[in-house]
C-alpha cells in the first residue's frame, strides 16, 4: 500500500492551522485586558491604551480571516491535485509558443510564473484591505492608490527578472549533479543570498524609497561619533521616506566587511530626540559588535544545507509524486516542491528555535548599549516607538514564545534595568 504522503501533509497543515488559532485565541484574551501591565502604565494614557487595544484587534481578525483563508486554499489545491493540473497547463502553454513536454527547465519556469501569478492574485485583495483599511483606520497607513500599485507593478517586473534564471539553475542543477545534488543546491543558494544582499539596498530598495544623505547637524555628528568609538566602518548615513508609506518607524544597517551603512527612517527622527535616536543605534551596532547577523547567516546556511541533504532522501521516495497526482510526468523541479511541504513538522521547530535565538540576540544588544551607557535613552526610545506604533500592550507569554523574534516592550524594560544596576 502506498505511504499517504499527500493525507500526512493535509493532516499536518490543519494541525499547525489549529496550533496557531489556539495561540491566536490565548493572544485575543490579552488584548481584551482592560488595563495595560504596570510597567507601561507610566508612558500609556488611557486613550492612547484604547487605541493600541482597538488596533491590535483589529489585526488580529485580519490575521485570523486571512490565515483562515490561506489554510483553506491549500488544503482545496493539494487534494484537488491542483500542481499537476497546473503542470499540465504548463505543458500545453509550452507548446503553443512550439516546445514539447521535453523541454522541462522551460515548462518549470512557465509552472513557477503561472503559480506566481495564482499567489499574487490572492494575495492583493489582502494587501487592499490590510493597507486602505486596517492600516487607514488607524492613521498608519500613508500610501496612495497609485503608489501601491506601482510597488505592486515593481515587484512583478522584479519577479519576471529574477524567477526565471533561479528556477532554470535549480532545475538544471537537479537534471544533472547526481549524489551531489544537495552541495551544488546548497552552494547555489548562497550565491543567490549573497547576490540579493549584495543588490537589494542598492538596486533595489531605492525604487521602492528615496534615500538621501542624512544632513549635517547634531545628530550626524551623534551618530557618527558612536560609530568611531565603536570602530565600526560606516560609509554612508541614509535618511529614507519611510513616511511616503506608513507611519511605523524604523532603523538598519547593511553592508559588507569595511563598506558599512546606516539607514535612518524619517519617521524615527521625527518621533524620537536625538539622544533617543543615537541609544536605538547603538543597540543596532551591538549586533554588529557582538557578531549577530554572520552568526545568523553561518546558522542558515547550515540549515539549508542540513535541509538539502535531507531532500536526497526524499526526491526518489516510491509514490511521492503519485500521492500528489503526478501520474504522467515526475518533473524533478517538483521533487524539492513536495519536499517543503513534507519537512513542515522541520520549518515549525526550526522556526520556533530561530525566534528564541533572536529575542536572545536582542537582549544581548540592549545590554551592549546599556553598557556605553545609553540606558535612559533606549528605555525612552522603545516606550515612545512602541507607543507610537501601537504595538501590542499586553502579551500573551506562550503566543509571544512561538511568534515573536523580538521579546515583548515589558520583558526588555525589566532586563534594561537589570543590565543598569549591574552596570553601576
Amino acid at each position: 500500500m502506498p505511504f499517504p504522503y499527500l493525507q500526512l501533509v493535509v493532516q499536518f497543515s490543519i494541525s499547525v492551522y489549529a496550533l496557531h488559532t489556539y495561540l491566536d485565541v490565548r493572544q485575543l484574551k490579552a488584548l481584551h485586558r482592560r488595563k495595560p501591565p504596570p510597567q507601561l502604565a507610566d508612558h500609556l494614557t488611557d486613550e492612547q491604551y484604547k487605541k493600541a487595544q482597538a488596533y491590535n484587534i483589529d489585526k488580529w481578525w485580519f490575521s485570523f480571516y486571512s490565515n483562515l483563508f490561506s489554510t483553506t486554499v491549500t488544503i482545496v489545491l493539494l487534494t484537488t491535485w491542483f500542481m499537476p493540473k497546473l503542470w499540465e497547463t504548463s505543458v500545453a502553454v509550452a507548446a503553443v509558443l512550439g516546445y514539447s513536454r521535453s523541454h522541462e527547465v522551460l515548462i518549470t519556469i512557465i509552472y513557477n510564473l503561472l503559480d506566481a501569478g495564482k499567489d499574487t492574485l490572492l494575495a492583493i485583495p489582502f494587501s487592499l484591505y490590510s493597507t486602505f483599511v486596517v492600516e487607514q483606520r488607524h492613521g498608519f497607513n500613508k500610501q496612495t492608490l497609485a503608489i501601491f500599485i506601482k510597488d505592486q507593478v515593481i515587484g512583478i517586473a522584479l519577479g519576471l527578472v529574477f524567477l526565471p534564471p533561479i528556477i532554470a539553475a535549480v532545475t538544471l542543477i537537479l537534471k544533472n549533479t547526481g549524489p551531489l545534488v544537495a552541495l551544488y543546491l546548497w552552494f547555489f543558494i548562497l550565491v543567490v543570498a549573497l547576490f540579493m544582499m549584495t543588490i537589494y539596498p542598492v538596486a533595489i530598495a531605492p525604487l521602492f524609497n528615496k534615500f538621501t544623505p542624512l544632513p549635517e547637524g547634531s545628530l550626524r555628528n551623534k551618530i557618527e561619533a558612536l560609530a568611531g568609538s565603536l570602530k565600526f566602518p560606516l560609509t554612508k548615513l541614509f535618511l529614507i521616506d519611510g513616511s511616503t508609506r506608513s507611519a511605523h518607524s524604523n532603523a538598519y544597517m547593511y553592508g559588507f566587511f569595511k563598506n558599512k551603512r546606516i539607514v535612518l527612517f524619517d519617521t524615527l527622527v521625527e518621533q524620537c530626540k536625538e539622544e533617543e535616536v543615537t541609544a536605538v543605534l547603538a543597540h543596532e551596532l551591538g549586533h554588529w559588535k557582538l557578531g549577530h547577523t554572520p552568526k545568523n547567516f553561518l546558522l542558515g546556511q547550515v540549515v539549508i544545507l542540513s535541509q538539502m541533504s535531507l531532500f536526497t532522501f526524499f526526491r526518489a521516495a516510491p509514490g511521492l509524486f503519485e500521492s500528489f497526482g503526478f501520474l504522467k510526468q515526475q518533473p524533478v523541479f517538483m521533487s524539492i516542491v513536495l519536499f517543503q511541504l513534507l519537512q513542515g513538522p522541520l520549518d515549525e521547530v526550526i522556526g520556533l528555535l530561530i525566534n528564541q535565538l533572536s529575542r536572545r540576540y536582542e537582549f544581548q544588544a540592549d545590554k551592549f548599549a546599556v553598557k556605553l551607557g545609553h540606558a535612559p535613552e533606549l528605555r525612552e526610545a522603545l516606550k515612545k516607538l512602541d507607543s507610537n506604533n501601537k504595538s501590542a500592550p499586553n502579551v500573551d507569554p506562550w503566543y509571544s514564545a512561538y511568534h515573536y523574534s523580538h521579546p515583548p516592550l515589558v520583558e526588555r524594560l525589566n532586563a534594561i534595568d537589570t543590565a543598569s544596576k549591574k552596570d553601576k
